[in-house]
Parts: structure tokens; sequence; C-alpha cells
């Protein structure tokens, strides 16, 4: 399996021009004719950080309808691969509700699946409501069935998990550090192939991020390999892939990490195929079956 990160820096409101962005990074880049999967990163062309309701209001889309939905399906039609990339949905009806979610398309432009964040950022708390499943929605409907992430079979891609951003922390970031909840979902549901759509923070200057740009934010790669210690703690006998699709730049003082990478989890042993660096507006391209790059952490 090829699989392909697109890491840009969207500008907050600027819908079209992210999206002339994104298109120049893709036309720029030499993909492989068999790639199975192009990611872009959470609220990819509206940009992230929103201060209200009302701000975002003007931005929000219709369920697996709006501008994003449909370059995703016309980007999956023309490179015949998988697409998900991140949109600020809202539902249609007396009492719309709006979400962070994912839309991921299969390469003939069917809508596959459509995924609500569930563990918020106080960033996505001011205009975004958590996901069905979710520990907000377990209270209210404490017999529904829905889990708090997208895990289960996802199109030619098989059995995957889906998640964004904030999804990885502990809820809340008050839920116990070893609860693990995502991972832990991918455990349960067998899935060896987990993929996070990402608008992650760092904590660098402006100045720093640029410093050495094309490399990547060490730090925040060692914290996100760290989220996934229950699947490196099993020792399952089939490798486990994490694609991690985050964005860069900066938005109204924010500083994002970048950093975009694959990994491998295999018999305890983490390892990474590639990383973009930290400032990079770059497509990476990660070929599943060749070998790492760069070993995380050994299984012996």
């Amino acid at each position: 399996m090829r699989v392909a990160c697109l890491q840009f820096a969207p500008e907050v409101g600027k819908v079209q021009e992210n999206i002339a962005r994104a298109d120049n990074i893709l036309s720029g880049t030499q993909l492989p004719s068999d790639i199975d999967w192009l990611v872009l990163p959470e609220l990819a062309f509206t940009g992230y950080n929103f201060f209200s309701l009302e701000e975002i209001k003007p931005f929000l889309e219709p369920t697996t309808a709006g501008i994003s939905t449909q370059w995703a399906i016309r980007a999956a039609r023309h490179y015949n691969c998988h697409v998900t990339v991140g949109y600020p949905e809202i539902t249609s009806g007396a009492a719309p509700t709006q979400y962070n979610s994912t839309v991921t398309v299969s390469p003939t432009g069917t809508i596959l699946a459509n995924y609500r964040k569930s563990f918020l950022y106080y960033t996505d708390e001011t205009w975004s409501s958590e996901g069905p499943g979710s520990h907000e929605h377990k209270l209210s409907n404490p017999a529904s069935p829905d889990s708090p992430f997208f895990s289960g079979p996802l199109g030619d891609l098989g059995n995957v998990t889906l998640g964004i951003c904030m999804d990885i922390n502990p809820y809340k970031f008050t839920a116990a550090w070893d609860a693990y909840e995502f991972a832990a979902t991918a455990l349960a549901n067998k899935s060896n192939l987990l993929c996070v759509s990402m608008a992650w923070l760092c904590h660098l200057t402006p100045e720093e991020l640029m410093r050495d740009s094309s490399q990547p934010d060490v730090a925040t790669i060692a914290y996100w390999v760290e989220r996934f210690q229950p699947l490196v703690e099993a020792n399952l006998e089939e490798p486990v892939y994490v694609i991690m699709a985050n964005r860069s730049g900066m938005e109204k003082g924010v500083c994002y990490a970048g950093s975009s990478t694959v990994i491998k989890i295999d018999k305890g042993e983490v390892s990474l195929f590639e990383t973009a660096g930290k400032s990079d507006e770059r497509c990476l391209v990660v070929d599943l079956s060749d070998r790492p790059k760069f070993q995380v952490r050994s299984g012996k």
C-alpha cells in the first residue's frame, strides 16, 4: 500500500486560496500511479483557529456535500485513490449541529465515511459538538452502540481506525494518561491501519519554527509515538501502520508542528518511514512495503 500526507499551511477563511495551494503542491509532486490513500489535515481548506461559532459559521459545510467533499471526490477520481480531508460540518434539519469532521471517499468518488471528532480541543469547543459515541453523547444516550472513534472496514483500505488530532490525547486532558482511548479502540478492533488528520500545535516560537524548518519537531513525534503505547506493548503478529497527517504554518500567532509522518509498529519496535519538516509544505509519499528510515524504539 502507498499512502500520501498532504502537509501545507492553510490560512483561516481563505478557502479558495487554500484549495489552490493544495492543488499546486499536488501538481508539483510525482505521485505514484498506484497511490492508495491521500490524507489531508484537519479543517484543511478553512483553516483551524476560529474563536467562535459566529466566526466559523460562513465556512460550515453541509454533511459530505460541501466544497471540501467536492474537492475530495475530484481528487479521488483524478488520482484513482482514497482521499480523506478534514472540514467543518453542519447537519441539516430543524436543529443543525456543528462537528469537526473528516470525509473519506473511494477512488470512484463514493462517500465511505464521515467521521466526527470525539475528543475536542478547547478551540473546537467554541463551535463544535462532540461526535456520536463520545463521553458527552454517552451520558445522554447510555444505550447508544456508537463507539467514540471510527473503527471498522473502510472500502478497499481494509480495517481502519480514524481519528482527528486531539482524539489521540486523554479525553479533555482529564482522563487517565494511560487510558489510551484511541489506541485501545484500534487494538480492540484489530485495526492494522490507523489514520489521524491533524492541526497539531507545537510549543516553538515563530523564530524557532523557521530555524531548520525542513527538520521535524522531534518532541512532537516522540509524543505521538507515546500515545500508541498499547499497540507497541501488544506485540502483535502483524505490523500496525499509523498515518499522521498534520498541517504546518502559523495562524493568529499559533504555531503548528508540521512533521507529518507514517509510523510502523512491529513486535514492539517503532519506526518512521519518513517525516516532513515542521514548516514544510509538501506531499509526503510512503510505500508501506519499504524499509522504514528511522528507528524510534527497539523491540529488543
